[in-house]
């Protein structure tokens, strides 16, 4: 009875692989790859000749048996096309199959962008939630986003470089300016981790084009209570009394009430309204 074996591979740099996962790749009969034009690359530079197999999401229904028959005689390795198979790739349904029918699995741990970019991103990791890749569809994108903004933990997404900015205006949008770390091309020559403000950061990627891979370290949610509608509506109307710009207005209480920003800003043509009323009043 063959072993299933989760393969760490390189995010970037070929030298972050262990000798484990080498010797590994080496011994098992088949390997199953994400990509397998990456996995023959990363064969080939360590002079590995294993049979290579692909595994996808568009294929996975129809390989999974014949990975199954292949257990039956010998190991098999399963690799992603970077980081830690099964983590945001179809290696957890084969992982399911493979202990249905009784075959051993077992992990060979390495490189992975969600830790890598955690670690990088000065932001606290004691705790934190893994979104995986944020869903394409922007009302998908800010419906889960709505759905961990009381949480407090750090949060962790991965993003395409052409959905990007898209992206930061949601979570500016539904989790507010938090603080934020976008990590790109991780390990490789043009690695890049950007700290700041979603706003920030909506900035610095809207004057320099997106490229690469972007891992997303989003600051939690803030200790204290999301204040009621009633608090935010009187905190906004006493600063636009003061003088302050809506703008402005809307930014410093969407900061102070966990908020976001948008939807404070919706509130501003009222208040505006309250305002111009009074003023006209006091003419009068």
């Amino acid at each position: 009875m063959g072993t299933l074996y989760l393969v760490a591979t390189p995010i970037g740099n070929l030298e972050d692989i262990t000798l484990r996962a080498l010797r590994v790749l080496g011994e098992v009969s088949l390997v199953a790859a994400e990509d397998t034009r990456t996995a023959r690359r990363l064969l080939a530079h360590y002079g590995i000749s294993t049979p290579v197999t692909s595994y996808f999401e568009g294929n996975w229904w129809q390989k999974t048996g014949h990975i199954l028959r292949q257990l039956e005689e010998g190991d098999v390795a399963l690799i992603s096309e970077a980081g830690m198979p099964g983590l945001s790739d179809p290696g957890y349904e084969l992982v399911r199959a493979v202990l249905e029918h009784g075959f051993p699995v077992t992990v060979v741990p390495g490189p992975t962008a969600l830790v890598t970019a955690l670690v990088l991103s000065g932001l606290p990791t004691d705790r934190f939630v893994y979104l995986g890749f944020l869903p394409r569809r922007g009302s998908q994108r800010r419906a889960l986003l709505k759905e961990v903004a009381g949480v407090r933990w750090t949060l962790v997404a991965f993003e395409a470089p052409h959905r990007l900015l898209e992206s930061l205006a949601d979570v500016e949008a539904v989790l507010g300016d938090r603080p934020i770390a976008v990590c790109r091309e991780l390990t490789k020559m043009f690695e890049e981790v950007w700290r700041g403000t979603v706003s920030g950061a909506r900035a610095h990627f809207a004057a320099q084009e997106p490229r690469g891979e972007f891992t997303l370290v989003i600051g939690g949610a803030s200790g204290e209570e999301r204040w009621d509608e009633a608090r935010v509506r009187a905190a906004l109307e006493e600063r636009l009394r003061a003088g302050m710009s809506p703008a402005r207005a809307a930014r410093e209480v969407a900061a102070l009430s966990g908020w976001p920003r948008r939807e404070v800003y919706g509130f501003t043509a009222e208040g505006t309204d309250l305002v111009a009323q009074d003023s006209s009043c006091a003419t009068r």
